[in-house]
């Protein structure tokens, strides 16, 4: 029947989505990336593959491995720490930088490489993220029988490619908003202040 096939998809979406749509330091760079119009595609695609990979390694059960090794997570989440720390001062720099945000000059843009390096530093060192898709998403997912626990597992990544792409893509529309500079300084302020309660809470171990 069909339901037997849509609703571990819809229940693998709405899981996914419940985790991902918030204000998280992978949220934020995305959304910076997508109003700076700055290697979007390759953000995206970054994240969700990402994702996938995660989702997929937790339906496939190494999500237990993970609980068995909680030294691994340890050694993220103060590496993790650190990184937020660092991208959250960078962030406040540019708050107090005079020049306008909104400049498209070639020296203003960041190289791909340089974006591609931090967009994996906010999706693999976050421990949280193995949390959410390994463990979490990867529990609901064998709480169910084959094929099933994979649906889900196809229902999570959809969502994770739903999402990515329409907050990357669609920052965009809020172009106008961000055509003055003090709009840009206000958005790095709440990412300074984002990333640094975020390194507050892995060093807290919440």
């Amino acid at each position: 029947m069909v339901t037997d096939f849509v609703i571990p998809v819809l229940t693998g979406l709405g899981a996914g989505l419940s985790l991902i749509v918030a204000i998280g330091a992978q949220n934020a760079f995305v959304l910076r990336q997508g109003l700076r119009t700055e290697h979007v595609a390759w953000v995206v695609t970054v994240c969700a593959v990402s994702d996938a990979v995660l989702i997929v390694a937790g339906v496939a059960g190494i999500g237990v491995l993970i609980q068995a090794a909680p030294g691994l997570l340890t050694v993220t989440r103060y590496a993790g720490a650190a990184f937020l720390l660092g991208y959250a001062a960078l962030a406040a720099r540019r708050v107090w930088n005079r020049q306008s945000m909104t400049t498209r000059a070639a020296g203003d843009r960041a190289g791909l490489g340089a974006v591609l390096a931090t967009c994996l530093a906010l999706t693999w060192l976050n421990p949280h993220v193995y949390l959410d898709t390994v463990i979490l998403l990867g529990s609901i997912a064998n709480s169910h029988p084959e094929p099933d626990r994979w649906l889900i597992g196809a229902g999570a990544v959809a969502g994770s490619v739903a999402w990515f792409t329409a907050l990357g893509f669609g920052a965009r529309l809020l172009s106008p908003l961000f055509a003055r500079p003090i709009a840009w300084r206000l958005l790095d302020a709440l990412i300074a202040v984002v990333m640094t309660v975020l390194a507050v809470t892995l060093l807290l171990g919440t």
